[in-house]
């Protein structure tokens, strides 16, 4: 058996991804998260998280021998070579574990939950098609504050910091629209898996390694 249909599923902070992702779970669709990507590539005894102490120092580690994020981030936050050393070690392996959760999926179709996929398309033309949940910024900007529990200057200061909309929206295929209450999205993510379905079906189009 082949390789899965792919849909990489993407969107701004506080557009409602993980709102959708679990209506095609419910379904019996397999979605693959790179958020869990990046914590399972730097678990205790990984070659990733080895890296990281080979390159940072064990002062990354917190009691329990785990990736102390906090200290991570403080590390790098403010040196962009730091940054992009920790991106050099991270990025490439979480690619790779989506990529083997992609061939050992069972489904004709499974998802790829990227937050960044506008800001690191490059790297992901190898999916076969792409939905972008998306939001007006005035809707993800409440929801942001509400969920966090931030103020409006540091909700403002995240959002910013994203790819905009206009890039989101350049590379979808797909748009969800979910500017309504998580009940409106039932019917979207149904029309969604009833599209996916026909089109894991069809020939399957060259690829981009």
């Amino acid at each position: 058996m082949g390789q899965p249909y792919v849909v990489a599923l993407t969107g701004g902070i506080a557009a409602g991804k993980s709102a959708v992702t679990r209506r095609f779970e419910a379904l019996g669709v397999g979605v693959h998260d790179a958020d869990i990507a990046a914590r399972a590539v730097v678990a205790p005894g990984s070659e990733g998280l080895h890296a990281l102490v080979d390159t940072f120092g064990q002062e990354i580690l917190n009691s329990r021998g785990e990736l102390d994020r906090s200290a991570m981030r403080q590390r790098v936050f403010g040196d962009d070579q730091a940054r992009r050393t920790l991106e050099a070690i991270t990025h490439p392996r979480v690619r790779q574990w989506l990529r083997d959760h992609v061939s050992a999926d069972p489904g004709p179709y499974c998802v790829l939950a990227i937050p960044l996929l506008a800001e690191n398309i490059d790297h992901y033309r190898w999916v076969d098609r792409i939905l972008v949940v998306d939001a007006p910024d005035d809707i993800r900007l409440a929801r942001l504050i509400t969920r966090d529990g931030i103020d409006e200057d540091l909700a403002t200061r995240i959002l910013a910091r994203q790819a905009n909309r206009e890039q989101r929206l350049a590379i979808a295929d797909d748009v969800l629209v979910n500017d309504r209450d998580e009940a409106s999205l039932d019917a979207h993510v149904d029309q969604l898996h009833q599209r996916y379905l026909h089109l894991a079906t069809l020939p399957a189009l060259p690829r981009t390694p």
